[in-house]
């Protein structure tokens, strides 16, 4: 590993750099949480353990499967699905989308699970592999929810349900070229959102950024986000994010073998960091997001690959400029998880590393939880973490720098999505079911 450069932030004021957002943590708005972090800092009293019937509060059958992960906002949760009959998880037909291709958003009573409204949004639903188009999770800010799908139709509704508008981004911008499909979830800040579109393999087009207006749904800037990665190294499935650099809040883009960190007022590159990419090798597709703790950047590559963490901001290339620590812990495809004073890594392969991060002094690594395959990003919450399989099964570790099992909580179905906890529940998505669990 690097040893760690001078570097003004301790542990504790990394943590206090994710307090400041706390105060709207009692809602899920987006993919990974209200601090985009994958922690809850509001949720206690949650449950440790579970089955098909103990600790359930409510079970909710939804009309096919998708990685997305559920949004909650109040007593209202918003999630898309694939349509009842399409291909199987884990089938390797129907990836023409010719059949029961529908794609759907809906919205759940958190109270009971009850569907509230569902409307399609899309068809031509087509299987890759692990996901499917309808894998991008929802947005919302309270008042409305917004969602893209894996075809690229991006779309606003009302919290009850009305339709406000809707965009066919392929049609308008090109195809995406992904060798697995679109999946990367639109990121909600301040009256803007912010897409990235990250692609090479089945494409020549130049990948890009672009930023749209809520309310109306019209782009207010879009650029190229160049790239000399190659084959399929361009493909990026990750979110965007945003970094405060001495008071200016900056867009972080990773993938295509690098992090870049853009201008929120019109999306120009300001700074680029590589190292991501090594051995150049040309099939390395990234997934897990990046964290961002005060002006830290935390960037996982592929498994056994850099992980970097660095001071965002500077002019042009910063490679070997602004490193603080770097280490071999890439996580793949689950995105960490962190409380600012420790970073959660969770491999696909199920095991489990904790890094200090400040310093990035591992304490602990390789710690092996319930056997399966992860693509499910981790929990943290009420001083735990829960990590959930592609086979159902979520373990249940301590929160904290050393390794303690918990529990295992097995269900009974598959599942791509990442466990949600808000106020004393858990929330978790299978390939057939919508699960909210509860002690009780």
């Amino acid at each position: 590993m690097k040893q760690p450069q001078p570097f003004a932030f301790t542990a504790a004021a990394l943590g206090l750099a994710l307090m400041a957002a706390v105060p709207l943590a009692a809602d899920w708005p987006q993919w990974r949480g209200p601090l985009f972090t994958g922690a809850s800092p509001g949720a206690k009293d949650l449950p440790v353990k579970w089955s098909e019937t103990e600790n359930v509060l409510w079970r909710t059958k939804l009309p096919s499967w998708s990685a997305a992960t559920p949004i909650i906002w109040g007593n209202t949760i918003f999630i898309t699905s694939a349509e009842e009959g399409f291909a199987p998880l884990g089938s390797r037909q129907g990836g023409d989308g010719s059949t029961h291709d529908k794609i759907f958003l809906l919205a759940l009573s958190r109270k009971d699970g009850s569907v509230l409204w569902r409307h399609q949004i899309d068809t031509g639903n087509r299987l890759y592999r692990k996901q499917n188009s309808a894998s991008p999770s929802p947005i919302t800010d309270g008042k409305h929810v917004w969602i893209m799908t894996g075809n690229g139709k991006f779309a606003c509704f009302t919290i009850d349900g009305k339709e406000i508008w809707k965009r066919d981004i392929q049609a308008e911008y090109g195809r995406f070229g992904l060798n697995h499909g679109y999946a990367s979830t639109p990121l909600l800040h301040k009256g803007r959102l912010y897409v990235q579109v990250l692609h090479g393999m089945r494409t020549d087009d130049p990948s890009y950024i672009f930023a749209v207006d809520p309310p109306t749904g019209k782009t207010i800037w879009k650029v190229e986000r160049p790239t000399d990665a190659v084959t399929e190294s361009p493909d990026n499935y990750a979110t965007p994010q945003i970094v405060n650099v001495k008071g200016e809040e900056q867009l972080v883009i990773s993938g295509g073998d690098y992090a870049t960190g853009h201008s929120l007022a019109g999306g120009r590159e300001l700074w680029r960091i590589g190292g991501f990419n090594p051995r150049n090798n040309p099939m390395n597709r990234t997934i897990a997001s990046s964290l961002v703790i005060g002006g830290m950047v935390f960037t996982p590559s592929t498994r056994g690959r850099p992980f970097i963490a660095f001071r965002a901001g500077g002019d042009g290339v910063i490679t070997g400029k602004n490193e603080v620590w770097t280490n071999n812990l890439g996580s793949d495809v689950p995105t960490p998880a962190t409380d600012g004073t420790y970073i959660y890594v969770l491999g696909d392969n199920g095991v489990m590393h904790c890094l200090e991060a400040a310093t990035g002094k591992v304490m602990y690594e390789g710690q092996r939880i319930e056997l399966g395959t992860y693509s499910a990003s981790p929990l943290l919450a009420d001083g735990k973490i829960y990590s959930t399989s592609e086979e159902g099964n979520t373990t249940v570790i301590k929160a904290g720098p050393v390794f303690e099992i918990l529990g295992v909580n097995k269900l009974d179905n598959h599942t791509l999505a990442s466990p949600v906890a808000v106020g004393n529940q858990i929330f978790l998505r299978t390939a057939d079911y919508l699960y909210c669990f509860q002690k009780k």
